[in-house]
């Protein structure tokens, strides 16, 4: 496996790592045999192609997915099913469809979990008016059901919400896969600047190359449950450590010249 110079970090200085990692499924390996560390305040990208592991492995930090084999770390700690709530406390999740619960409005949403804190309402609002500006949402939309936004708006309440108790890291899981490319492209600039203004650890996943790209430096190709290469896009074009590397970068076409 060709390895990026972030790959050097050691496992106890990272907000996640992953230790020989195995996740199975009956004969199948989902995971197989993964290590990785994710440096704080960075941003990592996985791809690769359906089926690649990609989505398994974000599971796995989050134990959501426990590993069959081999270890999982948060901050520097072995996950344990007894600490899970509170490592789940100090990371936010976001999934392809924004996972908001139908019968609550935005801002039921949002206030889920801090008002489960203790988190008076006021303090509730104010956090939830300091991500709608962060997010480009307007407040009229807080008393709004799931089902009365676009895809869009939904997708920003999901960043909100997993933003809401400020944690240290973010896991997105395809977040921006399901929406048209209009608002796709708009949301990518929009996410990219979060990224950079917040500072957090970042790990997400996409099956979009130039998606991947625009967020990070750091590219970690998977398939078959492996790491295949961990570095820059440019660093895929000059050494692919396989011939699928290859396969991968001309299967990402760009539109043909208008005529």
């Amino acid at each position: 496996m060709h390895a990026s110079p972030e790959s050097n970090t050691k496992p106890t200085d990272s907000a996640f790592a992953l230790i020989h990692a195995t996740r199975a499924f009956g004969a199948t390996r989902a995971v197989d045999d993964v290590s990785l560390a994710f440096a704080r305040g960075r941003t990592s990208i996985l791809i690769g192609s359906s089926g690649s592991g990609k989505s398994t492995l974000l599971r796995m930090l989050l134990g959501l997915e426990w590993p069959t084999a081999g270890q999982v770390l948060c901050d520097g700690e072995p996950l344990r099913r007894e600490t899970l709530l509170d490592v789940r406390r100090r990371v936010g999740y976001v999934i392809q469809d924004g996972g908001l619960f139908p019968h609550l409005t935005v801002l039921g949403n949002l206030a889920l979990l801090a008002r489960h804190l203790g988190w008076k309402p006021a303090r509730v609002r104010e956090r939830a008016r300091e991500l709608a500006r962060l997010a480009h949402l307007h407040e009229d939309l807080f008393d709004r059901f799931p089902a009365e936004l676009s895809g869009g708006q939904r997708q920003r309440v999901a960043l909100m919400r997993a933003l809401m108790l400020d944690p240290p890291t973010l896991l997105l899981d395809e977040p921006l896969g399901a929406l048209d490319p209009l608002v796709r492209h708009g949301l990518q600039d929009e996410l990219r600047e979060v990224f950079r203004s917040l500072g957090k650890t970042v790990i997400m996943v996409t099956h979009d190359l130039a998606e991947a790209a625009l967020f990070s430096d750091r590219l970690i190709l998977m398939r078959r449950g492996r790491v295949l290469q961990d570095g820059s896009l440019d660093d895929f074009r000059r050494d692919p450590a396989d011939p699928f590397v290859r396969e991968f970068l001309a299967a990402h076409r760009s539109l043909p010249d208008a005529a």
